[in-house]
Protein backbone atom coordinates (compact mmCIF):
# COMPACT_ATOMS: atom_id res chain seq x y z
CA UNK A 1 0.00 0.00 0.00
CA UNK A 2 1.30 3.48 -0.84
CA UNK A 3 2.19 5.74 2.05
CA UNK A 4 2.36 9.52 1.78
CA UNK A 5 4.65 11.15 4.33
CA UNK A 6 4.34 14.91 4.53
CA UNK A 7 7.13 16.66 6.43
CA UNK A 8 6.66 20.28 7.48
CA UNK A 9 9.68 22.20 8.69
CA UNK A 10 9.05 24.42 11.71
CA UNK A 11 8.64 28.17 11.55
CA UNK A 12 11.88 30.09 11.86
CA UNK A 13 13.24 31.32 15.13
CA UNK A 14 16.33 32.85 16.66
CA UNK A 15 18.42 29.64 16.36
CA UNK A 16 17.87 29.53 12.60
CA UNK A 17 18.70 33.20 12.06
CA UNK A 18 21.93 32.95 14.04
CA UNK A 19 23.12 29.63 12.56
CA UNK A 20 23.02 28.19 16.06
CA UNK A 21 23.25 24.49 16.82
CA UNK A 22 19.87 23.48 18.17
CA UNK A 23 19.19 24.77 21.63
CA UNK A 24 15.52 23.73 21.62
CA UNK A 25 14.41 27.34 21.78
CA UNK A 26 10.71 28.12 21.36
CA UNK A 27 9.30 29.92 18.34
CA UNK A 28 9.67 33.66 18.40
CA UNK A 29 6.57 35.84 17.91
CA UNK A 30 7.20 36.31 14.17
CA UNK A 31 7.61 32.57 13.57
CA UNK A 32 4.44 31.78 15.51
CA UNK A 33 2.51 34.40 13.52
CA UNK A 34 3.76 32.95 10.21
CA UNK A 35 2.70 29.47 11.29
CA UNK A 36 -0.77 30.66 12.32
CA UNK A 37 -1.13 32.41 8.95
CA UNK A 38 -0.28 29.15 7.14
CA UNK A 39 -2.70 27.02 9.16
CA UNK A 40 -5.33 26.80 6.43
CA UNK A 41 -2.90 25.33 3.90
CA UNK A 42 -1.83 22.24 5.85
CA UNK A 43 -2.80 19.00 4.06
CA UNK A 44 -4.96 16.46 5.84
CA UNK A 45 -3.50 13.28 7.30
CA UNK A 46 -4.59 10.09 9.00
CA UNK A 47 -1.73 10.35 11.51
CA UNK A 48 -0.05 13.52 12.79
CA UNK A 49 3.21 13.54 14.77
CA UNK A 50 5.83 16.08 15.73
CA UNK A 51 9.48 15.97 16.53
CA UNK A 52 10.06 16.36 20.28
CA UNK A 53 11.57 19.85 20.00
CA UNK A 54 9.69 22.81 21.43
CA UNK A 55 9.95 24.59 18.06
CA UNK A 56 8.24 21.69 16.24
CA UNK A 57 5.52 21.21 18.85
CA UNK A 58 4.76 24.95 18.91
CA UNK A 59 4.68 25.07 15.10
CA UNK A 60 2.22 22.16 15.04
CA UNK A 61 0.00 23.92 17.57
CA UNK A 62 0.13 27.20 15.65
CA UNK A 63 -0.81 25.31 12.46
CA UNK A 64 -3.85 23.93 14.28
CA UNK A 65 -2.59 20.33 14.27
CA UNK A 66 -3.56 18.08 17.11
CA UNK A 67 -0.58 15.75 17.08
CA UNK A 68 -0.66 12.28 18.57
CA UNK A 69 2.46 13.31 20.43
CA UNK A 70 6.15 13.65 19.85
CA UNK A 71 7.84 10.93 17.82
CA UNK A 72 11.28 10.20 19.37
CA UNK A 73 12.72 8.95 16.05
CA UNK A 74 12.19 12.45 14.62
CA UNK A 75 14.31 14.27 17.20
CA UNK A 76 16.82 16.73 15.78
CA UNK A 77 20.45 15.83 15.18
CA UNK A 78 22.27 15.54 18.50
CA UNK A 79 25.03 18.15 18.27
CA UNK A 80 26.62 17.05 21.55
CA UNK A 81 28.70 19.73 23.23
CA UNK A 82 28.01 22.15 20.34
CA UNK A 83 24.34 22.38 21.32
CA UNK A 84 23.28 25.99 21.83
CA UNK A 85 26.50 27.40 20.34
CA UNK A 86 26.63 29.49 17.18
CA UNK A 87 28.33 28.20 14.08
CA UNK A 88 30.74 31.16 14.28
CA UNK A 89 31.72 30.22 17.84
CA UNK A 90 32.35 26.57 16.94
CA UNK A 91 34.32 27.62 13.85
CA UNK A 92 36.49 29.92 15.98
CA UNK A 93 37.20 27.37 18.72
CA UNK A 94 36.94 23.97 17.00
CA UNK A 95 37.70 24.66 13.35
CA UNK A 96 39.21 21.23 12.66
CA UNK A 97 36.30 19.41 14.27
CA UNK A 98 33.77 21.49 12.36
CA UNK A 99 35.59 20.90 9.07
CA UNK A 100 35.70 17.15 9.74
CA UNK A 101 31.99 17.09 10.59
CA UNK A 102 31.04 18.95 7.41
CA UNK A 103 33.29 16.78 5.22
CA UNK A 104 32.68 13.34 6.69
CA UNK A 105 29.09 12.16 7.32
CA UNK A 106 30.42 9.55 9.77
CA UNK A 107 32.20 12.14 11.94
CA UNK A 108 30.83 13.33 15.27
CA UNK A 109 33.61 15.44 16.80
CA UNK A 110 31.04 17.16 19.03
CA UNK A 111 30.37 13.91 20.86
CA UNK A 112 26.81 13.67 19.56
CA UNK A 113 25.34 12.03 16.51
CA UNK A 114 26.85 11.79 13.03
CA UNK A 115 24.88 12.63 9.90
CA UNK A 116 25.02 8.94 8.96
CA UNK A 117 23.51 7.97 12.33
CA UNK A 118 20.76 10.59 11.97
CA UNK A 119 19.95 9.38 8.45
CA UNK A 120 19.80 5.77 9.67
CA UNK A 121 17.48 6.66 12.57
CA UNK A 122 15.10 8.71 10.42
CA UNK A 123 15.28 6.12 7.63
CA UNK A 124 14.27 3.33 10.01
CA UNK A 125 11.21 5.36 11.03
CA UNK A 126 10.35 6.08 7.41
CA UNK A 127 10.75 2.46 6.33
CA UNK A 128 8.63 1.34 9.28
CA UNK A 129 5.75 3.38 7.90
CA UNK A 130 5.73 1.41 4.65
CA UNK A 131 5.08 -1.80 6.53
CA UNK A 132 2.18 -0.85 8.72
CA UNK A 133 0.81 2.62 8.14
CA UNK A 134 -0.96 2.66 4.81
CA UNK A 135 -2.24 6.21 4.87
CA UNK A 136 -1.20 9.80 5.03
CA UNK A 137 1.30 10.73 7.74
CA UNK A 138 2.04 14.37 8.58
CA UNK A 139 5.07 15.25 10.70
CA UNK A 140 6.43 18.59 11.82
CA UNK A 141 10.18 17.96 11.93
CA UNK A 142 13.39 19.95 12.16
CA UNK A 143 15.25 20.70 8.91
CA UNK A 144 18.01 18.17 9.64
CA UNK A 145 15.39 15.44 9.98
CA UNK A 146 13.74 16.44 6.70
CA UNK A 147 17.14 16.36 4.96
CA UNK A 148 17.90 12.95 6.48
CA UNK A 149 14.53 11.60 5.28
CA UNK A 150 15.22 12.79 1.73
CA UNK A 151 18.76 11.35 1.73
CA UNK A 152 17.44 8.00 2.91
CA UNK A 153 14.36 7.88 0.68
CA UNK A 154 16.26 8.71 -2.49
CA UNK A 155 19.25 6.57 -1.49
CA UNK A 156 21.55 9.55 -1.85
CA UNK A 157 25.08 9.39 -0.50
CA UNK A 158 25.13 10.73 3.07
CA UNK A 159 27.40 13.61 1.96
CA UNK A 160 24.40 14.98 0.00
CA UNK A 161 22.82 15.90 3.36
CA UNK A 162 24.66 19.24 3.37
CA UNK A 163 23.54 20.04 -0.18
CA UNK A 164 19.84 20.12 0.72
CA UNK A 165 18.23 23.31 1.98
CA UNK A 166 15.00 23.14 3.96
CA UNK A 167 13.31 26.51 4.41
CA UNK A 168 11.00 27.25 7.36
CA UNK A 169 7.35 26.29 6.93
CA UNK A 170 7.84 24.25 3.78
CA UNK A 171 6.25 20.94 2.90
CA UNK A 172 8.34 18.00 1.67
CA UNK A 173 6.33 15.00 0.51
CA UNK A 174 7.54 11.45 0.14
CA UNK A 175 5.23 8.85 -1.32
CA UNK A 176 5.94 5.22 -1.99
CA UNK A 177 5.97 1.69 -0.77
CA UNK A 178 8.40 -1.14 -0.10
CA UNK A 179 11.36 1.23 0.20
CA UNK A 180 10.79 3.01 -3.12
CA UNK A 181 10.01 6.67 -2.60
CA UNK A 182 9.11 9.63 -4.79
CA UNK A 183 9.81 13.20 -3.71
CA UNK A 184 8.03 16.54 -3.91
CA UNK A 185 10.11 19.04 -1.99
CA UNK A 186 10.14 22.53 -0.58
CA UNK A 187 6.58 23.65 -1.25
CA UNK A 188 5.89 26.73 0.91
CA UNK A 189 2.77 26.28 3.01
CA UNK A 190 0.04 28.24 1.33
CA UNK A 191 1.25 27.21 -2.12
CA UNK A 192 0.64 23.47 -1.66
Amino acid sequence: MTVRVMLISPAGGEALREARFDDDAPLDAAGAARARAAAGSVPGAVRVVTAPSVRCRETAAALGLSAAGPEPALRDLDAGRWRGRTLADVAAHEAEGLAAWLADPDAAPHGGESVTELTGRVGAWLDGLTEGDGGRVLAVADPAVVRAAVVHALRLPPAAFWRLDVAPLTLTELSGRAGRWNLRCGVPLGAA
